[in-house]
């Protein structure tokens, strides 16, 4: 058996050069067939706007018949797309809660350009959220919604909580960062050195390009390169291809974030750990997270990077809600959308944690 001087197997490197080539050849063959990757698998319908914000029904499948029950309003983070909850048929949090029964709509904020510059954390919450909970208490005659944030959504969600309660009748955080401050917290610390005047004072907005950049840097070596050299090994395989087109159409259809917006939120949660303190100040209302006394479900991911279980579970001793209940997903960040055992088990979390409570 021939060797190479550092002991490797000639043959069997040969071999594993020969298969890479094959596959590399089934790509270059399969990738001009394929047709543009889809996003969303549940129609929806446009109910209220507000500039560039839309508020989004989701439609049940034809024929199926919702109960009457209270809205529930998913609010997503700024800096992504919210069609992560909804990706592909089989891969929706949407579509699993739409089957259970529930009224599921969305906040989609659209994409910020230069004449959102100066739009504030007050507009998301006190404008934006305010507007579409209140345009959903009106048609559906409820008093008050469910309300599910999403991420940096779930920031925002608390902070409306805190100033709304009687509008929000059951709060769901999935991801949510709530300390900033934690030892784990990469992202947070990074943060905490960043001269954000100066960032947003030269940029304006916020690129997209530029967030996306700092999250892949979290971990550099499985996002940059380890993802693009496992390709290899589904390029001859049409779905499992097209899910990692998808997944990537996600990742960089990022938009812009609210130059004003971005400096408050860096500063007064990143930089002074604000939901912890009680500094957090919108419109010069302060947000108290004692006066966020409903009914919470907690959600968080037990291998989150950007959003470290320590961060999460902060929240359990900062409101004011005698009914708090916490649960854990075995996963990453994104896997607790999309993965095939978030499928089985958020949705029902969910949906069980609210039947309790209606």
């Amino acid at each position: 058996m021939a060797r190479s001087p550092l002991g490797f197997d000639l043959a069997a490197l040969a071999a594993e050069g020969a298969r890479i080539q094959q596959q590399l050849i089934d790509g270059l063959q399969l990738l001009p067939q394929l047709e543009e990757v889809v996003v969303g698998a549940s129609a929806r319908q446009l109910v209220w706007q507000d500039g560039k914000v839309c508020l989004y029904r989701f439609l049940a499948d034809e024929g199926e018949q919702r109960p009457a029950r209270q809205p529930l309003l998913v609010v997503y983070a700024l800096v992504n797309r919210p069609y992560m909850i909804d990706l592909q048929q089989g891969r929706s949090l949407v579509q699993r809660l739409l089957a259970l029964g529930h009224d599921v709509y969305v906040l989609d904020w659209g994409y910020p350009d230069r004449g959102d510059r100066y739009l504030r954390l007050e507009d998301y919450v006190l404008r934006y959220i305010d507007g579409a909970v209140r345009h959903l208490c009106q048609a559906s005659a409820q008093q008050g919604i469910d309300l599910l944030g999403v991420c940096q959504g779930g920031v925002l969600s608390l902070c409306y909580a805190a100033l709304e309660p009687a509008r929000v009748r059951n709060l769901i955080t999935m991801v949510t960062p709530v300390d900033f401050h934690t030892a784990d917290n990469m992202l947070g610390n990074w943060a905490r050195a960043l001269d954000v005047d100066a960032l947003v004072q030269t940029l304006g907005n916020i690129p997209a390009d530029l967030m996306n950049a700092s999250y892949l840097m979290l971990k550099p070596f499985h996002l940059n390169l380890h993802k693009y050299v496992a390709m290899l090994d589904i390029l001859h395989d049409r779905q499992a291809l097209a899910d990692f087109l998808r997944m990537e159409k996600w990742i960089f259809d990022s938009p812009d974030m609210a130059g004003t917006a971005f400096a408050q939120f860096i500063k007064q949660f990143y930089q002074d750990n604000g939901l912890v303190h009680g500094t957090i100040q919108l419109d010069a209302r302060v947000v108290d997270l004692s006066q966020v006394t409903m009914p919470v479900l907690n959600l968080y991911a037990t291998q989150d990077h950007l959003v470290p279980p320590a961060s999460s579970q902060a929240l359990r001793g900062l409101i004011g809600s005698q009914d708090y209940t916490e649960d854990c997903f075995a996963g990453g960040h994104i896997g607790i959308y999309v993965s095939s055992r978030a499928q089985r088990e958020v949705p029902a979390c969910i949906d069980g944690w609210l039947r309790a409570r209606q």
